[in-house]
C-alpha cells in the first residue's frame, strides 16, 4: 500500500530586513591605528628596544584592538518617516 504524502502549506514570507555592518568608520580607524602601533612595535623590537617595543605591542594588542571592536558609532539619523533599525 502506498503512503499518502501530505502537501505542506507554503511558509508565510517574512518582511526583508536590512542588514547593516556592525562596524563604523571609527572602528576601522582605530583598527588601522592599532595595526600601525603593532607594526612599529615589531620594528622597534627588531632594532633591539626592550622597553618601547613591549609597551607598543601590549598597547596595540590589549587596548587598541579591543577598543576598535567594542566601541560603537553613534547611529546615523534615519530619514523622516522611516524607522531606525539600529536602535536598541
Amino acid at each position: 500500500m502506498a503512503k499518502k504524502t501530505q502537501r505542506s502549506q507554503p511558509r508565510p514570507t517574512r518582511p526583508v530586513e536590512e542588514i547593516s555592518w556592525p562596524f563604523g568608520m571609527k572602528n576601522y580607524l582605530l583598527f588601522a591605528i592599532s595595526m600601525v602601533v603593532i607594526v612599529v612595535g615589531y620594528i622597534t623590537l627588531g632594532n633591539g628596544s626592550m622597553t618601547l617595543a613591549p609597551i607598543l605591542l601590549v598597547l596595540g594588542y590589549c587596548v587598541l584592538i579591543p577598543a576598535a571592536i567594542l566601541i560603537k558609532d553613534k547611529p546615523e539619523k534615519s530619514p523622516a518617516g522611516t524607522p531606525d533599525m539600529n536602535t536598541e
